[in-house]
């Protein structure tokens, strides 16, 4: 008789505390790396970490619990905000060569954004999925099956890439475009 193959037993709070590490690792990597090249490939892999992670909450995680948990401190609509806020950083990063004025600055912030959301999915989100009654067993093996046909096809572009798209990178912060005609006031000597 033929054996089925292993059910996993990794739950799926545990599947996304493995891709917070996994990212948060690819973060300090950035920091402590010299050279655009190999700062690139940093970010590339972390944009696609990101964007893998973000749609397995959205389509999965995010739903299941908005339909079991209460929510009254209103945190899942701001883990959405944040998601929208990462996004954009992301779909502006993915329009980058990497060798931009902001392209390091960039990355910075949503390595900050995004380590500020984990903070609060870890600390907020997940105690409350568990006092749920959802079978966080069953919802990896689906989040899984989606994670492997995202990783192999690539994930699909979201409202904010086609937002970024159509509008562009802005050209220069208005900071540093000020800062051509300003005439500094100085201390007298």
């Amino acid at each position: 008789m033929p054996q089925k193959p292993k059910k996993s037993a990794t739950n799926a709070i545990a599947m996304l505390k493995e891709d917070h590490r996994k990212v948060k690792e690819l973060f300090d990597k950035f920091e402590e790396t010299n050279g655009s090249s190999s700062k690139q490939k940093i970010v590339a892999e972390a944009i696609m970490e990101l964007k893998i992670h973000a749609t397995l909450e959205e389509e999965f995680f995010y739903p299941a619990l908005r339909q079991q948990a209460e929510d009254e401190e209103g945190v899942m609509d701001e883990a959405d905000e944040e998601h929208h806020v990462a996004k954009i950083l992301i779909a502006e990063l993915e329009q980058m060569a990497g060798d931009e004025d902001h392209w390091e600055a960039k990355f910075k912030v949503l390595a900050e954004n995004v380590r500020h959301h984990i903070k609060e999915e870890e600390g907020e989100i997940f105690p409350l999925a568990r006092e749920t009654d959802i079978d966080f067993v069953a919802l990896a093996e689906q989040m899984a099956a989606l994670k492997a046909e995202l990783t192999e096809n690539g994930v699909p572009a979201d409202a904010e890439a086609e937002m970024i798209g159509k509008s562009g990178l802005r050209a220069q912060s208005p900071a540093r475009k000020a800062q051509e005609k300003l005439n500094v006031p100085m201390k007298a000597a």
